[in-house]
């Protein structure tokens, strides 16, 4: 896609990411960006976290970009929550068994930040319920032996297999898949970009 036709730059690679802007109609050329996606503290929390890794991954990919196709840049961050403890990506089979243990029966949060930037900067939070009904620890294991958990944050995607584990959801089903689009849409209507004329 040329820059002339696109409507936005994406600071991800995910191709969840990808397929949801398609969804929507939103016409977006990607970028790779490289952020630090440290937590600062314990003390800063979910929400602060996926706002400052959204907008650090925009701000990088408009550095990237300012100089030359000045188009805005998205950028997005999701983790999943319980209390004040953050479940991403997981690092190994082990880790991925010990969340999806701690989230089977029990109900966490899941927040998306997203940010969009150019010579302005602006953001908004998805903010989402999940409820897991009972796994058993065969089926946890079976799960990531398929291979779908392992670039996932919390170790599951609601839009595969995981789905089969999630009782109750309220809030963005695309929040929970990693870019919410009510809010994307937001966002690009505060910067006066009209996606929808490709409808």
């Amino acid at each position: 896609m040329q820059a002339d036709q696109a409507d936005i730059y994406l600071a991800s690679n995910s191709p969840r990411r990808s397929a949801l802007l398609g969804q929507a109609g939103i016409a977006f050329r990607q970028l790779q960006v490289d952020v630090d996606e440290s937590r600062r503290s314990d003390e800063e929390s979910p929400e602060v976290y996926v706002l400052r890794l959204a907008l650090e991954k925009a701000r990088a990919g408009w550095q990237q970009v300012a100089g030359s196709a000045p188009l805005p840049v998205l950028g997005a961050d999701t983790v999943v929550a319980v209390d004040d403890v953050l479940y991403g990506k997981p690092r190994d089979r082990a880790d991925a068994i010990a969340m999806l243990e701690e989230l089977s029966g029990a109900t966490h949060r899941v927040l998306t930040g997203v940010a969009l930037v150019d010579d302005r900067e602006a953001t908004r939070l998805s903010y989402s319920s999940v409820t897991f009904r009972e796994l058993t620890r065969q089926e946890i294991e079976r799960y990531w032996d398929s291979g779908e958990p392992v670039d996932k944050a919390g170790a599951y995607a609601i839009q595969g297999r995981g789905a089969v584990f999630i009782e109750h959801l309220e809030g963005s089903y695309s929040g929970v898949m990693g870019l919410p689009l009510f809010e994307v849409a937001d966002l690009m209507e505060e910067f006066d970009i009209d996606f929808r004329h490709r409808w």
